[in-house]
């Protein structure tokens, strides 16, 4: 049984909702986040909900997991408000079934009283994209 959000570190809400995003479990991964919610995916793609997130995740990939390489609190941070970064390299596989690996990601977290009220993610999948398609 995993603890409450408001009884783990900022950096274990983040950690334990990447896990959940990832399975994909978007139903399991919001039970870690705020009412109010604000996600901004790359291109600047706004979103209010994990399911956003898979359903985004599901067009571009065939399928995709994260593999976290270090979690970061911001020194300072607060029980009210603490910034936590995620870093770390993407793998899975393009649409068309083509495998992939090393894709690097930075996502910054906002948690707020045990829960992610800010979700920002950057990642090289555009690029990557770009050379895919010999631009």
């Amino acid at each position: 049984m995993t603890a409450e959000p408001a009884e783990m570190t900022p950096a274990a809400v983040v950690d334990e909702y990447l896990r959940r995003l990832m399975i994909p479990d978007p139903v399991a991964a919001s039970r870690l986040v705020a009412s109010d919610l604000r996600i901004r995916f790359t291109g600047g793609r706004r979103m209010r909900e994990p399911a956003e997130c898979a359903a985004f995740n599901a067009t571009r990939y065939r399928w995709v997991k994260k593999r976290v390489e270090a979690t970061e609190t911001v020194a300072g941070g607060t029980p009210e408000r603490t910034v936590v970064y995620s870093l770390g390299s993407l793998y899975g596989e393009w649409p068309d079934g083509t495998a992939f690996e090393g894709n690097r990601y930075v996502d910054r977290y906002v948690v707020c009283h045990g829960r992610i009220a800010q979700m920002d993610v950057w990642n090289d999948s555009a690029e990557w994209l770009l050379v895919r398609a010999g631009l």
